[in-house]
Protein backbone atom coordinates (compact mmCIF):
# COMPACT_ATOMS: atom_id res chain seq x y z
CA UNK A 1 0.00 0.00 0.00
CA UNK A 2 1.64 3.28 -0.69
CA UNK A 3 2.18 6.14 1.51
CA UNK A 4 -0.69 8.15 0.04
CA UNK A 5 -3.37 5.40 1.50
CA UNK A 6 -1.96 5.20 5.06
CA UNK A 7 -2.20 9.07 5.43
CA UNK A 8 -6.03 8.57 4.08
CA UNK A 9 -5.91 9.13 0.37
CA UNK A 10 -8.44 6.46 -1.06
CA UNK A 11 -7.46 4.43 -3.93
CA UNK A 12 -9.99 3.53 -6.65
CA UNK A 13 -10.46 0.69 -8.83
CA UNK A 14 -10.27 1.39 -12.82
CA UNK A 15 -13.32 3.24 -14.25
CA UNK A 16 -16.43 0.54 -15.62
CA UNK A 17 -19.80 1.01 -17.07
CA UNK A 18 -21.27 0.72 -14.14
CA UNK A 19 -19.20 3.63 -12.19
CA UNK A 20 -20.16 5.99 -14.71
CA UNK A 21 -22.19 8.32 -13.06
CA UNK A 22 -22.99 11.99 -13.14
CA UNK A 23 -22.00 12.71 -9.89
CA UNK A 24 -19.03 10.74 -10.09
CA UNK A 25 -17.74 12.21 -13.24
CA UNK A 26 -18.09 15.56 -11.64
CA UNK A 27 -16.39 14.49 -8.87
CA UNK A 28 -13.79 12.85 -11.08
CA UNK A 29 -13.57 16.25 -13.27
CA UNK A 30 -12.38 18.13 -10.13
CA UNK A 31 -10.09 15.25 -9.03
CA UNK A 32 -8.15 15.76 -12.73
CA UNK A 33 -8.55 19.32 -12.15
CA UNK A 34 -6.36 19.21 -9.21
CA UNK A 35 -4.11 16.79 -10.32
CA UNK A 36 -3.52 18.82 -13.40
CA UNK A 37 -2.84 22.14 -11.21
CA UNK A 38 -0.82 19.87 -8.91
CA UNK A 39 2.33 22.58 -9.54
CA UNK A 40 2.07 24.47 -6.18
CA UNK A 41 5.17 26.18 -4.98
CA UNK A 42 5.73 27.12 -1.55
CA UNK A 43 6.28 31.10 -1.49
CA UNK A 44 9.58 32.48 -0.95
CA UNK A 45 10.72 32.52 3.11
CA UNK A 46 10.68 35.99 3.58
CA UNK A 47 10.51 38.16 6.95
CA UNK A 48 11.29 35.02 9.00
CA UNK A 49 13.22 36.26 12.38
CA UNK A 50 15.62 34.35 13.16
CA UNK A 51 15.97 33.66 17.04
CA UNK A 52 17.03 31.52 19.89
CA UNK A 53 16.59 29.98 22.85
CA UNK A 54 16.71 33.01 25.87
CA UNK A 55 18.49 32.09 28.90
CA UNK A 56 17.13 30.85 31.90
CA UNK A 57 15.94 34.12 34.18
CA UNK A 58 16.19 34.56 38.05
CA UNK A 59 13.22 36.15 37.72
CA UNK A 60 11.45 32.74 36.50
CA UNK A 61 10.12 30.75 39.35
CA UNK A 62 10.49 28.05 37.30
CA UNK A 63 14.06 28.69 36.75
CA UNK A 64 14.51 29.16 40.99
CA UNK A 65 13.01 26.19 41.50
CA UNK A 66 15.26 23.93 38.62
CA UNK A 67 18.48 24.94 40.49
CA UNK A 68 17.52 24.45 43.89
CA UNK A 69 16.44 21.37 43.04
CA UNK A 70 19.36 20.41 41.30
CA UNK A 71 22.34 18.51 43.14
CA UNK A 72 25.30 19.05 40.61
CA UNK A 73 25.19 21.23 37.25
CA UNK A 74 26.59 18.30 35.79
CA UNK A 75 23.26 16.51 36.41
CA UNK A 76 20.47 15.88 35.08
CA UNK A 77 17.12 15.04 36.55
CA UNK A 78 14.11 12.92 35.63
CA UNK A 79 10.15 12.62 36.65
CA UNK A 80 8.72 9.63 34.42
CA UNK A 81 5.11 10.35 33.21
CA UNK A 82 3.43 6.92 31.79
CA UNK A 83 -0.15 8.11 32.97
CA UNK A 84 -2.27 10.58 30.45
CA UNK A 85 -3.77 12.91 33.61
CA UNK A 86 -0.60 13.59 35.16
CA UNK A 87 1.11 14.48 31.85
CA UNK A 88 -1.44 17.29 30.62
CA UNK A 89 -1.39 18.78 34.12
CA UNK A 90 1.99 18.99 33.65
CA UNK A 91 2.00 20.52 30.61
CA UNK A 92 -0.74 23.02 31.77
CA UNK A 93 1.06 23.94 35.17
CA UNK A 94 4.37 25.10 33.27
CA UNK A 95 2.52 26.39 30.94
CA UNK A 96 0.70 28.56 33.80
CA UNK A 97 3.40 29.90 35.69
CA UNK A 98 6.33 30.40 32.74
CA UNK A 99 7.27 33.96 32.77
CA UNK A 100 9.98 34.45 29.98
CA UNK A 101 9.10 32.01 26.76
CA UNK A 102 7.51 28.86 25.98
CA UNK A 103 9.16 26.45 22.71
CA UNK A 104 6.66 24.11 22.05
CA UNK A 105 7.18 21.44 19.34
CA UNK A 106 4.74 18.85 17.99
CA UNK A 107 3.48 16.36 15.27
CA UNK A 108 -0.08 16.99 16.17
CA UNK A 109 -1.39 19.06 18.06
CA UNK A 110 -5.31 17.88 17.68
CA UNK A 111 -8.25 21.10 17.28
CA UNK A 112 -9.89 19.02 20.05
CA UNK A 113 -10.60 19.61 24.00
CA UNK A 114 -6.61 18.98 24.86
CA UNK A 115 -5.47 21.14 21.92
CA UNK A 116 -7.57 24.02 22.96
CA UNK A 117 -6.64 23.88 26.44
CA UNK A 118 -2.92 24.46 25.44
CA UNK A 119 -3.50 26.88 22.90
CA UNK A 120 -5.95 28.84 25.58
CA UNK A 121 -2.72 28.80 28.04
CA UNK A 122 -0.03 29.66 25.50
CA UNK A 123 -2.50 32.62 24.67
CA UNK A 124 -3.05 33.85 28.25
CA UNK A 125 1.07 33.37 28.83
CA UNK A 126 1.50 35.54 25.95
CA UNK A 127 -0.63 38.22 27.28
CA UNK A 128 1.20 37.80 30.21
CA UNK A 129 4.66 38.80 27.85
CA UNK A 130 6.17 35.33 27.52
CA UNK A 131 7.65 34.87 24.11
CA UNK A 132 5.47 32.06 22.77
CA UNK A 133 7.00 29.97 20.02
CA UNK A 134 5.24 27.15 18.38
CA UNK A 135 6.07 24.76 15.51
CA UNK A 136 3.69 22.27 14.26
CA UNK A 137 4.39 19.59 11.13
CA UNK A 138 1.74 20.78 8.31
CA UNK A 139 0.17 16.69 8.00
CA UNK A 140 -2.11 17.00 10.45
CA UNK A 141 -3.31 20.68 10.30
CA UNK A 142 -6.61 19.99 8.80
CA UNK A 143 -9.04 21.82 10.09
CA UNK A 144 -7.20 23.58 12.65
CA UNK A 145 -5.33 26.64 10.07
CA UNK A 146 -7.82 29.17 11.73
CA UNK A 147 -6.83 28.29 15.43
CA UNK A 148 -3.15 28.80 15.05
CA UNK A 149 -3.24 31.72 13.21
CA UNK A 150 -5.73 33.04 15.41
CA UNK A 151 -3.22 32.33 18.00
CA UNK A 152 -0.14 33.69 15.53
CA UNK A 153 -2.55 37.26 15.98
CA UNK A 154 -1.82 37.79 19.44
CA UNK A 155 1.59 39.98 19.95
CA UNK A 156 4.43 37.79 21.73
CA UNK A 157 3.65 34.43 19.47
CA UNK A 158 5.04 33.03 16.77
CA UNK A 159 3.59 30.17 14.79
CA UNK A 160 5.38 28.18 12.04
CA UNK A 161 4.39 25.32 10.29
CA UNK A 162 7.03 22.61 9.75
CA UNK A 163 7.51 20.90 6.19
CA UNK A 164 4.09 23.00 5.03
CA UNK A 165 1.65 22.23 1.94
CA UNK A 166 1.52 25.25 -0.51
CA UNK A 167 -2.20 24.94 -1.03
CA UNK A 168 -5.69 23.12 -1.51
CA UNK A 169 -5.96 23.03 2.32
CA UNK A 170 -9.24 22.01 2.42
CA UNK A 171 -8.40 18.09 3.19
CA UNK A 172 -5.77 15.69 3.57
CA UNK A 173 -6.61 14.51 0.03
CA UNK A 174 -6.59 17.91 -1.81
CA UNK A 175 -3.29 18.69 0.04
CA UNK A 176 -1.38 15.89 -1.28
CA UNK A 177 -3.44 16.13 -4.89
CA UNK A 178 -2.43 19.55 -5.15
CA UNK A 179 1.04 18.91 -4.61
CA UNK A 180 2.12 15.53 -6.28
CA UNK A 181 5.24 16.77 -7.85
CA UNK A 182 6.24 17.36 -4.60
CA UNK A 183 5.37 14.06 -2.59
CA UNK A 184 8.55 13.00 -2.06
CA UNK A 185 9.31 15.84 0.72
CA UNK A 186 5.66 16.00 1.74
CA UNK A 187 5.98 12.05 2.32
CA UNK A 188 8.66 12.80 5.50
CA UNK A 189 7.17 14.56 8.62
CA UNK A 190 8.49 15.82 11.80
CA UNK A 191 7.75 13.37 14.39
CA UNK A 192 8.89 15.48 17.11
CA UNK A 193 7.85 16.47 20.55
CA UNK A 194 9.26 19.01 22.46
CA UNK A 195 7.94 21.30 25.24
CA UNK A 196 10.42 24.08 27.60
CA UNK A 197 9.21 26.10 29.73
CA UNK A 198 11.40 28.85 30.67
CA UNK A 199 14.31 27.49 29.69
CA UNK A 200 14.69 25.28 32.36
CA UNK A 201 11.56 22.75 32.44
CA UNK A 202 10.91 20.35 29.27
CA UNK A 203 8.42 17.52 29.17
CA UNK A 204 9.32 15.15 26.10
CA UNK A 205 8.84 11.80 24.96
CA UNK A 206 5.87 9.94 22.94
CA UNK A 207 2.84 12.16 23.26
CA UNK A 208 1.40 14.69 21.20
CA UNK A 209 -1.12 16.67 21.73
CA UNK A 210 -4.56 15.12 21.17
CA UNK A 211 -7.97 13.96 23.82
CA UNK A 212 -6.58 10.43 23.03
CA UNK A 213 -3.39 10.68 24.29
CA UNK A 214 -4.42 11.81 27.61
CA UNK A 215 -7.04 9.43 28.26
CA UNK A 216 -9.91 11.92 26.89
CA UNK A 217 -11.44 9.89 24.16
CA UNK A 218 -14.42 7.66 24.79
CA UNK A 219 -13.56 5.08 21.96
CA UNK A 220 -9.48 4.89 21.93
CA UNK A 221 -6.86 6.29 24.40
CA UNK A 222 -2.99 5.42 23.85
CA UNK A 223 -0.87 3.54 26.63
CA UNK A 224 2.20 6.14 26.14
CA UNK A 225 5.13 7.59 28.26
CA UNK A 226 6.64 11.51 28.93
CA UNK A 227 9.27 12.49 31.00
CA UNK A 228 9.78 16.14 32.67
CA UNK A 229 13.23 16.66 32.67
CA UNK A 230 15.47 19.55 34.41
CA UNK A 231 19.33 20.02 34.60
CA UNK A 232 22.13 19.81 32.15
CA UNK A 233 20.47 18.27 28.99
CA UNK A 234 18.02 21.13 28.88
CA UNK A 235 20.78 23.40 27.13
CA UNK A 236 20.81 20.63 24.28
CA UNK A 237 17.48 20.10 23.82
CA UNK A 238 16.82 23.96 23.38
CA UNK A 239 19.48 23.75 20.65
CA UNK A 240 17.72 21.67 18.62
CA UNK A 241 14.70 23.24 18.73
CA UNK A 242 16.39 26.25 17.33
CA UNK A 243 17.80 24.50 14.90
CA UNK A 244 13.81 23.13 13.82
CA UNK A 245 12.93 26.61 14.51
CA UNK A 246 15.41 28.40 12.21
CA UNK A 247 15.40 25.59 9.52
CA UNK A 248 14.57 26.51 6.04
CA UNK A 249 12.25 23.91 6.48
CA UNK A 250 9.95 26.17 8.95
CA UNK A 251 7.28 28.80 7.40
CA UNK A 252 5.71 31.66 9.54
CA UNK A 253 1.77 30.13 9.40
CA UNK A 254 0.84 33.72 7.41
CA UNK A 255 3.22 32.87 4.64
CA UNK A 256 1.13 29.33 3.94
CA UNK A 257 -2.24 30.71 4.95
CA UNK A 258 -2.07 34.42 4.09
CA UNK A 259 -2.05 37.26 6.31
CA UNK A 260 -5.61 37.52 8.06
CA UNK A 261 -7.81 40.17 6.68
CA UNK A 262 -8.12 41.44 9.94
CA UNK A 263 -6.47 40.81 13.25
CA UNK A 264 -8.88 41.58 15.63
CA UNK A 265 -11.92 38.96 14.50
CA UNK A 266 -8.96 36.61 14.09
CA UNK A 267 -8.10 36.97 17.59
CA UNK A 268 -12.08 36.83 18.28
CA UNK A 269 -12.44 33.51 16.51
CA UNK A 270 -9.77 32.02 18.05
CA UNK A 271 -10.62 32.85 22.15
CA UNK A 272 -14.47 31.82 21.12
CA UNK A 273 -13.16 28.58 19.90
CA UNK A 274 -10.91 27.97 22.89
CA UNK A 275 -12.68 29.88 25.69
CA UNK A 276 -16.23 28.37 25.36
CA UNK A 277 -16.95 24.82 25.83
CA UNK A 278 -15.48 22.26 28.21
CA UNK A 279 -11.94 22.20 27.26
CA UNK A 280 -11.55 23.97 30.73
CA UNK A 281 -13.16 21.56 33.01
CA UNK A 282 -10.80 20.78 35.78
CA UNK A 283 -8.80 17.15 34.67
CA UNK A 284 -9.25 14.68 37.53
CA UNK A 285 -6.36 13.16 38.86
CA UNK A 286 -5.71 10.33 41.60
CA UNK A 287 -3.92 11.73 43.70
CA UNK A 288 -0.99 9.66 43.49
CA UNK A 289 0.03 8.03 39.75
CA UNK A 290 1.02 4.83 39.49
CA UNK A 291 4.62 5.55 40.42
CA UNK A 292 3.53 7.50 43.83
CA UNK A 293 3.91 11.13 42.33
CA UNK A 294 2.03 14.14 43.19
CA UNK A 295 0.12 16.60 40.95
CA UNK A 296 3.23 18.40 40.16
CA UNK A 297 2.05 21.93 41.63
CA UNK A 298 2.69 20.80 44.63
CA UNK A 299 6.35 20.07 44.07
CA UNK A 300 6.01 23.72 42.71
CA UNK A 301 4.57 25.22 45.60
CA UNK A 302 7.43 23.91 47.37
CA UNK A 303 10.01 25.01 45.24
CA UNK A 304 11.82 21.63 45.25
CA UNK A 305 11.16 18.71 42.49
CA UNK A 306 11.38 15.08 43.77
CA UNK A 307 13.67 13.54 41.02
CA UNK A 308 15.72 10.85 39.84
CA UNK A 309 19.15 11.81 38.51
CA UNK A 310 21.95 10.96 36.37
CA UNK A 311 23.71 12.29 33.40
CA UNK A 312 21.60 12.90 29.50
CA UNK A 313 22.29 13.04 25.99
CA UNK A 314 19.81 14.71 23.47
CA UNK A 315 19.86 14.06 19.91
CA UNK A 316 17.56 14.88 17.13
CA UNK A 317 17.91 13.74 13.10
CA UNK A 318 18.46 17.29 11.21
CA UNK A 319 15.63 19.13 9.91
CA UNK A 320 16.70 18.61 6.30
CA UNK A 321 16.02 14.87 6.47
CA UNK A 322 12.62 15.72 5.31
CA UNK A 323 14.76 17.12 1.96
CA UNK A 324 16.71 13.82 1.25
CA UNK A 325 16.32 12.63 -2.08
CA UNK A 326 17.14 8.86 -0.92
CA UNK A 327 17.02 6.46 1.64
CA UNK A 328 20.81 5.97 2.47
CA UNK A 329 20.75 10.08 2.55
CA UNK A 330 18.11 10.06 5.04
CA UNK A 331 19.21 6.86 7.30
CA UNK A 332 22.91 8.77 7.44
CA UNK A 333 20.68 11.73 9.69
CA UNK A 334 18.66 9.12 11.39
CA UNK A 335 18.76 8.70 15.62
CA UNK A 336 17.31 5.21 14.87
CA UNK A 337 21.21 4.33 14.61
CA UNK A 338 22.15 6.09 17.51
CA UNK A 339 19.74 3.85 19.57
CA UNK A 340 20.49 0.67 18.13
CA UNK A 341 24.09 1.44 17.76
CA UNK A 342 23.33 1.34 21.69
CA UNK A 343 20.63 -1.73 22.35
CA UNK A 344 23.61 -3.85 20.12
CA UNK A 345 25.72 -3.28 22.77
CA UNK A 346 24.15 -4.52 25.72
CA UNK A 347 25.50 -7.02 27.84
CA UNK A 348 22.72 -8.08 30.38
CA UNK A 349 19.41 -6.87 29.12
CA UNK A 350 17.11 -5.02 27.00
CA UNK A 351 13.72 -3.68 27.27
CA UNK A 352 11.74 -2.65 24.17
CA UNK A 353 8.39 -0.40 24.14
CA UNK A 354 7.91 0.51 20.38
CA UNK A 355 3.91 0.84 19.16
CA UNK A 356 5.09 0.62 15.08
CA UNK A 357 8.01 -2.45 14.95
CA UNK A 358 8.94 -3.51 12.07
CA UNK A 359 12.77 -4.91 13.20
CA UNK A 360 13.63 -5.89 9.33
CA UNK A 361 16.49 -8.53 8.66
CA UNK A 362 19.31 -6.21 10.11
CA UNK A 363 17.12 -5.37 13.50
CA UNK A 364 16.39 -9.45 13.32
CA UNK A 365 19.81 -10.10 13.47
CA UNK A 366 20.96 -7.53 15.97
CA UNK A 367 18.55 -9.12 18.18
CA UNK A 368 19.42 -12.67 17.33
CA UNK A 369 23.23 -11.96 18.17
CA UNK A 370 22.16 -10.76 21.49
CA UNK A 371 20.96 -13.90 21.99
CA UNK A 372 23.69 -15.76 21.05
CA UNK A 373 25.24 -13.92 23.51
CA UNK A 374 23.41 -14.34 26.43
CA UNK A 375 21.21 -11.13 26.88
CA UNK A 376 17.79 -11.30 27.47
CA UNK A 377 15.76 -8.89 24.54
CA UNK A 378 12.15 -8.55 25.66
CA UNK A 379 9.55 -6.49 23.29
CA UNK A 380 6.13 -5.09 23.74
CA UNK A 381 4.40 -3.77 20.49
CA UNK A 382 1.00 -3.66 19.53
CA UNK A 383 -1.31 -6.00 18.48
CA UNK A 384 -3.21 -6.30 15.41
CA UNK A 385 -6.22 -5.49 17.18
CA UNK A 386 -4.46 -2.58 19.01
CA UNK A 387 -2.53 -0.83 16.05
CA UNK A 388 -4.34 2.46 15.01
CA UNK A 389 -2.24 2.05 11.43
CA UNK A 390 -3.56 -1.97 10.66
CA UNK A 391 -1.42 -1.97 7.59
CA UNK A 392 2.01 -1.68 9.50
CA UNK A 393 1.27 -4.79 11.65
CA UNK A 394 1.33 -6.49 8.19
CA UNK A 395 5.47 -5.62 8.26
CA UNK A 396 6.33 -6.77 12.13
CA UNK A 397 4.15 -10.05 11.43
CA UNK A 398 6.33 -10.68 8.77
CA UNK A 399 9.05 -11.12 11.66
CA UNK A 400 7.43 -12.38 14.54
CA UNK A 401 8.29 -16.02 13.87
CA UNK A 402 12.10 -15.43 13.18
CA UNK A 403 12.33 -13.05 16.20
CA UNK A 404 10.83 -15.74 18.49
CA UNK A 405 13.35 -18.69 17.07
CA UNK A 406 16.12 -16.14 17.82
CA UNK A 407 14.89 -16.54 21.56
CA UNK A 408 13.09 -12.79 21.88
CA UNK A 409 10.14 -12.61 23.96
CA UNK A 410 7.59 -11.04 22.06
CA UNK A 411 4.54 -9.44 23.51
CA UNK A 412 1.44 -7.92 22.27
CA UNK A 413 -1.00 -5.23 23.94
CA UNK A 414 -4.62 -6.32 24.19
CA UNK A 415 -6.94 -3.28 23.47
CA UNK A 416 -9.85 -4.48 25.94
CA UNK A 417 -7.15 -5.40 28.21
CA UNK A 418 -5.90 -2.53 29.11
CA UNK A 419 -9.19 -2.15 30.95
CA UNK A 420 -8.41 -4.98 33.13
CA UNK A 421 -5.16 -3.10 34.01
CA UNK A 422 -6.16 -1.79 37.83
CA UNK A 423 -3.66 0.76 36.91
CA UNK A 424 -5.08 2.30 33.95
CA UNK A 425 -7.48 5.63 34.01
CA UNK A 426 -8.97 5.07 30.95
CA UNK A 427 -12.68 6.04 30.75
CA UNK A 428 -15.19 2.90 30.88
CA UNK A 429 -15.29 1.05 27.58
CA UNK A 430 -12.47 2.94 26.21
CA UNK A 431 -9.61 0.98 24.15
CA UNK A 432 -6.02 1.02 24.60
CA UNK A 433 -3.58 1.42 21.89
CA UNK A 434 0.16 1.44 22.64
CA UNK A 435 2.39 4.48 21.80
CA UNK A 436 4.92 4.58 24.13
CA UNK A 437 8.58 4.63 22.59
CA UNK A 438 11.27 3.62 25.30
CA UNK A 439 14.21 0.99 25.85
CA UNK A 440 15.87 0.53 29.01
CA UNK A 441 19.72 -1.32 28.39
CA UNK A 442 21.29 -3.17 31.23
CA UNK A 443 19.15 -1.55 34.20
CA UNK A 444 20.89 1.72 33.88
CA UNK A 445 20.41 3.17 30.21
CA UNK A 446 16.90 4.62 28.57
CA UNK A 447 15.78 5.67 25.74
CA UNK A 448 12.97 7.89 25.57
CA UNK A 449 11.60 9.78 22.46
CA UNK A 450 9.39 9.75 19.15
CA UNK A 451 11.44 7.41 17.44
CA UNK A 452 9.83 3.77 16.85
CA UNK A 453 11.57 0.86 15.57
CA UNK A 454 10.94 0.72 11.84
CA UNK A 455 11.37 2.22 8.46
CA UNK A 456 9.55 5.48 8.70
CA UNK A 457 11.04 7.20 11.65
CA UNK A 458 14.71 5.50 10.25
CA UNK A 459 14.33 7.22 6.38
CA UNK A 460 10.76 9.39 6.37
CA UNK A 461 10.32 10.90 9.30
CA UNK A 462 12.47 12.79 11.99
CA UNK A 463 12.92 12.26 15.43
CA UNK A 464 13.80 13.27 18.69
CA UNK A 465 14.71 11.37 22.03
CA UNK A 466 17.41 11.27 24.98
CA UNK A 467 19.46 8.58 25.99
CA UNK A 468 20.08 8.71 29.89
CA UNK A 469 21.99 6.75 32.24
CA UNK A 470 20.49 6.67 35.69
CA UNK A 471 19.99 2.47 37.17
CA UNK A 472 16.56 4.15 38.96
CA UNK A 473 14.65 6.11 35.57
CA UNK A 474 15.61 2.76 34.25
CA UNK A 475 13.40 0.65 37.03
CA UNK A 476 10.66 2.63 36.83
CA UNK A 477 10.37 2.66 32.80
CA UNK A 478 10.82 -1.57 32.97
CA UNK A 479 8.29 -1.11 36.01
CA UNK A 480 5.81 0.98 33.23
CA UNK A 481 6.58 -1.74 30.68
CA UNK A 482 6.10 -4.59 32.52
CA UNK A 483 2.63 -3.33 33.69
CA UNK A 484 1.25 -2.90 30.30
CA UNK A 485 2.81 -6.91 29.76
CA UNK A 486 1.39 -8.57 32.90
CA UNK A 487 -1.45 -7.47 32.79
CA UNK A 488 -2.44 -5.88 29.51
CA UNK A 489 -0.92 -7.89 26.99
CA UNK A 490 -0.99 -11.14 25.31
CA UNK A 491 2.42 -12.84 25.22
CA UNK A 492 3.02 -14.98 21.83
CA UNK A 493 4.51 -18.19 21.83
CA UNK A 494 5.11 -21.50 19.39
CA UNK A 495 1.94 -23.79 19.22
CA UNK A 496 2.77 -27.53 20.20
CA UNK A 497 3.33 -28.02 15.93
CA UNK A 498 6.57 -25.45 16.80
CA UNK A 499 5.88 -23.69 13.58
CA UNK A 500 2.09 -21.73 14.42
CA UNK A 501 1.70 -18.99 17.05
CA UNK A 502 -0.16 -19.10 20.21
CA UNK A 503 -1.43 -15.69 21.92
CA UNK A 504 -1.02 -16.60 25.63
CA UNK A 505 -3.28 -13.49 27.40
CA UNK A 506 -1.67 -12.27 30.43
CA UNK A 507 -2.86 -11.49 34.03
CA UNK A 508 -5.47 -15.04 33.69
CA UNK A 509 -6.04 -18.22 35.05
CA UNK A 510 -6.76 -20.27 33.92
CA UNK A 511 -4.65 -19.57 30.80
CA UNK A 512 -6.42 -18.43 27.99
CA UNK A 513 -4.71 -18.95 24.74
CA UNK A 514 -5.97 -17.95 21.29
CA UNK A 515 -4.74 -19.43 17.92
CA UNK A 516 -5.10 -16.81 15.98
CA UNK A 517 -4.48 -12.63 16.10
CA UNK A 518 -7.29 -12.11 18.67
CA UNK A 519 -9.61 -9.58 19.44
CA UNK A 520 -10.03 -9.24 15.51
CA UNK A 521 -12.29 -10.16 13.19
CA UNK A 522 -11.87 -12.68 10.33
CA UNK A 523 -12.29 -9.87 7.58
CA UNK A 524 -9.60 -8.29 9.20
CA UNK A 525 -7.38 -10.96 9.02
CA UNK A 526 -7.84 -12.06 5.50
CA UNK A 527 -7.48 -8.14 4.59
CA UNK A 528 -4.10 -7.62 6.03
CA UNK A 529 -3.59 -11.45 4.39
CA UNK A 530 -4.47 -10.38 0.86
CA UNK A 531 -2.14 -6.87 1.38
CA UNK A 532 0.57 -8.57 2.65
CA UNK A 533 2.16 -9.13 -0.56
CA UNK A 534 1.64 -5.58 -2.02
CA UNK A 535 2.71 -3.65 1.36
CA UNK A 536 6.70 -1.80 0.60
CA UNK A 537 8.33 -2.28 3.79
CA UNK A 538 9.84 0.60 3.09
CA UNK A 539 6.87 3.16 3.45
CA UNK A 540 5.70 1.37 7.33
Amino acid sequence: MCASCRYGIKQRSPLDASLVTPSRVRALVVVLALGAAACGSLPPQVDRPSTTALPPSADSPLVKVARDSTPSPTQTGFRLMPQAFYSLDVRIELVRRARESLDVQYYLIENDRSGRLLMRNLRDAALRGVRVRLLVDDLNTVGGDPMFQGLAAFPNVEVRYFNPFCCARESLGSRFLASLGDFRRLNHRMHNKLFIADGAMVVMGGRNIADEYFARSASNNFVDMDVLVIGSVVPQLAAIFDTYWNSPQAYPVNAILGEPADGEEARKAFNHLVDDGDQMMAVKMPPVDMLGHHPIRLDLDAGHLELFWGTAVAFADQPGKVMATSDEMAHSMSVQMNVMDRVAESKKGVVISSPYFVPGTTGVQTFADLRQRGVKVVILTNSLAANDVPVVHIGYARYRIPLLRTGVELYELSPSGVQRNELSTFPRMSLGRLHAKAAVIDDFMVYIGSMNLDPRSETENTELGIVARSPELARQVTRVIDASMEHSSYKLRFAPDGESLQWLLMGTNPEEVFPSEPEVTPFIEFRNMLLAPFVPEQLL
